[in-house]
C-alpha cells in the first residue's frame, strides 16, 4: 500500500487565556502513518488527542512542532509549510473532513452544497449534480430537503450532508470526526457502509468514534492516544479486545 499521510513528531499546546496563562499540552511527539486504502481509527479517553491530531492534519489547528506530510501524484507536500491559499486548493481536492457539525454558507441547499464539492474535485457542473444526488440518495436523505437551507435540517440530517460533501468523489485523505454521532441506526448502517467502501477505492480514513462497534466494523488499525501520545496500536481486537 502506498503512504498517503505522514505524521512526525507533532506537539500542540493550548495556552488558557481566560484563566492565568497555563498552557495545556494536547500532543506531544506524535508519529504516525497511514496508506491507501488503510482506515485508522484513534482510541483513548476524553482529552488524549485525538481531535486535535485531526485538526492537526487538516490545519484548522497550526502544531507547535512537526510535521504531516501528504503524498500524492505529484510528491509529498508538507502541509505544515503550506501557504494558506495552495493549503485551501489542497484541501479542496485531496482532503475530506467531517466534524460533528456541519459548516455551510448561508442560504445553501444540501444539493448545492454537496456538488460545490464535487467541482472542486474535479466533475464539471453536470456531472458534480449528478454525483451529488448519488451520494444524498445513498444515504437517504429526503428529495424534499435538498434545496433546504441546511441550518433548518436536523443534526443527523446536517450530519449526512457532511459526510455526503466530503466523499463525493472520495478524496485521497479523509478525516472523520465522530460522523455519526447524532444517526439514528438505519442511518448510521447506511454511513458505516459508505465509509467502508471507500477502503475499497484506495482512499485513506483517519477517524475518531467514540463507538467501539464502528471501529471493529471499519478499522484495519487502531491507535491508541494517551496524554497525547501514542500508548498502542494494532488491529482493533488487539487494542478495544474482542467485540461485543
Amino acid at each position: 500500500m502506498s503512504l498517503v499521510l505522514q505524521v512526525r513528531d507533532l506537539v500542540k499546546t493550548f495556552t488558557l487565556h481566560t484563566v492565568d496563562g497555563r498552557t495545556v499540552g494536547s500532543l506531544d511527539g506524535v508519529d504516525l502513518d497511514v496508506a491507501a486504502g488503510e482506515h485508522v481509527a484513534l482510541a483513548g479517553p476524553s482529552g488524549a488527542g485525538k481531535s486535535s491530531l485531526l485538526r492537526c492534519v487538516h490545519r484548522t489547528y497550526l502544531p507547535d512542532a512537526g510535521t504531516v506530510t501528504l503524498y500524492g501524484p505529484e510528491g509529498p507536500v508538507e502541509l505544515t509549510a503550506l501557504p494558506d491559499r495552495a493549503l485551501a486548493r489542497l484541501r479542496s481536492r485531496e482532503l475530506g473532513y467531517v466534524a460533528q457539525f456541519l459548516a455551510a454558507p448561508p442560504r445553501t441547499g444540501p444539493l448545492e452544497l454537496v456538488a460545490a464539492a464535487a467541482r472542486r474535485r474535479g466533475l464539471d457542473r453536470d456531472a458534480a449534480t449528478d454525483a451529488a444526488a448519488a451520494a444524498l440518495r445513498r444515504l437517504a436523505l429526503d428529495e424534499a430537503l435538498w434545496d433546504v437551507d441546511c441550518g433548518v435540517l436536523s443534526g443527523g440530517e446536517r450530519q449526512r450532508v457532511n459526510l455526503a460533501a466530503a466523499t463525493v468523489r472520495p478524496p485521497r485523505l479523509l478525516l472523520l470526526d465522530e460522523p455519526v454521532s447524532a444517526l439514528d441506526p438505519a442511518n448510521r448502517e447506511r454511513a458505516l457502509e459508505l465509509i467502508a467502501s471507500l477502503s475499497g477505492a484506495g482512499v485513506a480514513v483517519l477517524a475518531v468514534f467514540h463507538d467501539i462497534d464502528a471501529m471493529h466494523t471499519l478499522a484495519t488499525r487502531v491507535v491508541e492516544l494517551r496524554d497525547g501520545r501514542i500508548a498502542a496500536q494494532g488491529t482493533p481486537a488487539q487494542v478495544l479486545g474482542a467485540a461485543a
